[in-house]
Parts: structure tokens; sequence; C-alpha cells
């Protein structure tokens, strides 16, 4: 394991070594070099520039990321429960999804103002599906001996529900909601390109504006960051969720 993270390391020396080296063949304009990059977010950093962009940008991911897990979740329980209601609602949401959500992003934006409220709409939507599939597949999929057996020994729907089949579908429902999480990230900065004036995804489209690459690459740093903290920390929760549930 530890080597794999050595190697890893090296890789991501040697990434960071080549395009240093391509950078300075080329126009700052067209690719800024790493160093160039770093400066750009450390005086950023520093002088607190990023500091209300940040704010912005992760509460919506936040919150849209809360609202879309809970209604995918909610959702997903109730398809994987209710036949008539899978049948009844999934053609919809199949059809919902298909439809881009950059493509409604300038709808929500007339609904919504260019406030917060919009980018959060989005994201939720953004982070619905992944949730919602993976639950339906857990409760449908549960074992059906288990099921059986609780029956057997009187367990009604809800205790079955919450005592087999939600524990049992738990890795997958992490699962969807560790990819969600990765996509509320989208969904937040993809809304802010749209419409806003505040978040990191404002600030990427103002730097485009200004033409300030190393600005705009500074940005993108943060914003891997945040997906990669946030991913992080549900991938951490799982694991001491996991030990605690073996353990007991």
């Amino acid at each position: 394991m530890k080597r794999v993270s050595i190697y890893s390391w090296l890789l991501f020396i040697l990434i960071l070594f080549v395009w240093e080296v391509l950078a300075k063949q080329m126009s700052e304009l067209v690719l800024p070099a790493p160093s160039v990059v770093v400066e750009t977010l450390i005086e950023g950093l520093m002088s607190g520039y990023y500091t209300p962009h940040i704010i912005r940008t992760s509460l919506e991911i936040v919150i849209g990321l809360f609202l879309g897990s809970l209604l995918g979740m909610l959702t997903g329980i109730l398809m994987g429960e209710v036949e008539f209601i899978r049948k009844l609602l999934f053609p919809y949401v199949i059809a919902s999804q298909a439809v881009p959500k950059l493509a409604l992003a300038p709808l929500f934006i007339l609904w919504f103002g260019f406030g917060m409220t919009s980018k959060v709409v989005i994201t939720a939507l953004i982070c619905f599906f992944p949730l919602m599939e993976n639950t339906v597949t857990a409760i449908q999929y549960t074992d059906r001996q288990k099921i059986e057996l609780f029956r057997v020994l009187g367990a009604n729907r809800w205790q079955t529900l919450f005592k087999l089949k939600i524990p049992a579908g738990l890795p997958s429902i992490l699962a969807g909601f560790r990819v969600a999480a990765v996509l509320a990230v989208v969904g937040a900065v993809v809304g802010e390109f749209i419409g806003g004036s505040e978040g990191l995804g404002a600030l990427i489209i103002a730097s485009q504006g200004m033409m300030d690459t190393p600005l705009m690459f500074s940005v993108l740093i943060l914003v891997t960051i945040i997906g990669t903290l946030i991913y992080q920390i549900i991938y951490l929760i799982e694991q001491r969720l996991f030990r605690y549930k073996n353990g007991s």
C-alpha cells in the first residue's frame, strides 16, 4: 500500500515536471507554468480574494448535495418498495435525467433568480439520480432468503425495510452518495457559469474574460481540492460506519 502511495506521488511529480517543461515553450496565456499558477493561488488565498467565492460555492455544494441526496434516497426507497410507484415514476425520472442540466440552467435562473437558490436547485437535481438509482437497486436486490427469514420471524414491512434492506444495501447507497458528492461540485460550478457574480464558477468565467489563464488554473485547482475533500470526508465516514457495523 505504501509503495502504491509512493508511486502515486512520483507520478504527480512527473506530471508537474512535464507541465513545467511544456509551459516554458508556450505563452502564459495558453499554458501557465505550475510555479506561476501556485504563486497566483497563494497570493489570492493570502489576500482573501478567493474567500467569498470559496464560501459561496461550498455552501451551494453542501446544500444541493444534502437536498438532492435526501430526495434521491427517499424516492429510491419508495420506488424500491412499491412496484406500482416504480413503474409509474421511472420513465419520468429517466426522461428528466436525459435533459442536460446545463440546458435547464437558464430556465432555473429565470424562475429562481441569479442568487444561490438557482445553483442549489441545479446541484440538487444532478445529485438526485445517482442516489436514487443506487437505492432502488439496493432495495430491489436484497437477499430473498433473508427476506423470507424476516417474514417467518414475524417482521412487518417497515421492520424488514429498516432492519434488513437498508442496512444490507448501505454499501451501494453510500457509493451513490460518493458519486453524488463529486457531481455536486460540477453542478454548483456549472450553475455559476450561466449566471452568477460570486462563486468559483463565476470567477472562472471572469478570468476567461480578463484573459487571465493563471487565475483560471488556480481556481480549477481550488475546485479540485474542494471536490477531493468532500469525497474523502464521505469516504472516511463510510469507513467508520462499516467498522462500527462490523464491530457491533
